[in-house]
């Protein structure tokens, strides 16, 4: 499309629209639709994008720690730490290994037990938190060197709890994905049947302008742009309206709070535009197709 013919479709022709209704119910449902099928479109990008962005933050952060849990008698389980302990300074690739406190661990069972849990008479095991440092460890030879000296000792690469995340993201953001492609086909719908009901009420006008010459490319173009300007508008809307609430949506900081961070970071702002031009794609040629069917049905 040149700049001329571009300019042209902005413009419109003043014969031409006279085929196509200014208000009324299709007009009002075009707009709606674009709306809110943006608004939605804008929630299902920010989950999208939030949910790799999570994943990929708690793999990363479980990639480079792991845990070693003693589990002993009382009267053995300082002795099989310090052992532990031992072992894990002289392994290639641990940086740090650290003793878990008694409040610290109780701050791990808070969330799923209460604050009063009673941890000093509960029988726990000790925790030992290992963070990895650069060139990494071998988790199969340390797991073999402390069932060889340390009887009581579990070594936990969190491997189990990577796994099920990165999938769990996986299938989120192919559903974020599946439900744009489904708002899409709505909006399509929609703007599909508005456009018949238009085409279909204006019928004598578009009878007459037959019979002065008009062509069906000419009325087609008509409805095209009017049907298209519509749908950017509205989409436009919504778009402003969801990005309004996402920004007021929690955040980072209020990591108890559910859903919190769901939203944007950074360039990830600059999708936001491309849903009102999607829209109007979606419009432009939703309305093109209908225009020349119904055309062709009225002749």
């Amino acid at each position: 499309m040149t700049i001329a013919s571009f300019r042209g479709f902005l413009l419109g022709d003043a014969q031409a629209d006279r085929a196509v209704p200014p208000t009324g119910f299709t007009a009002s449902l075009t707009v709606f639709a674009a709306a809110a099928m943006s608004f939605l479109a804008v929630f299902a990008l920010a989950l999208s994008l939030t949910t790799e962005r999570i994943a990929e933050r708690w793999s990363a952060e479980l990639a480079r720690t792991a845990t070693v849990r003693i589990a002993a008698p009382a009267g053995q389980i300082q002795a099989q730490t310090e052992a532990a302990l031992n072992v894990l300074r002289t392994t290639p690739g641990v940086a740090v290994a650290r003793v878990l406190s008694t409040e610290e661990q109780q701050a791990l069972l808070t969330p799923w037990f209460g604050p009063d849990l009673p941890i000093d008479t509960l029988p726990l095991p000790q925790l030992i938190e290992i963070e990895e440092g650069g060139e990494g460890l071998d988790a199969e030879g340390l797991r073999l060197r402390l069932s060889a000296e340390v009887p009581g000792a579990v070594f936990d690469d969190h491997a189990r709890w990577r796994a099920p995340l990165v999938q769990a993201a996986d299938r989120l953001r192919a559903l974020g994905l599946f439900s744009l492609v489904l708002i899409g086909a709505t909006t399509a719908v929609m703007i599909t049947l508005a456009a018949n009901a238009a085409l279909s009420a204006n019928a004598q006008v578009i009878w007459v302008m037959r019979l002065v010459g008009a062509r069906d490319v000419y009325i087609a173009r008509a409805f095209v742009r009017r049907f298209t300007l519509r749908a950017l508008f509205g989409a436009t809307v919504g778009t402003a309206l969801a990005a309004l609430a996402v920004a007021f949506l929690p955040g980072e900081a209020t990591r108890d709070g559910f859903l919190t961070g769901l939203g944007f970071e950074g360039l990830e702002w600059a999708w936001l535009p491309a849903i009102p031009l999607l829209a109007a794609f979606v419009a432009f040629w939703a309305t093109r197709m209908a225009a020349f069917r119904t055309l062709k049905e009225l002749t």
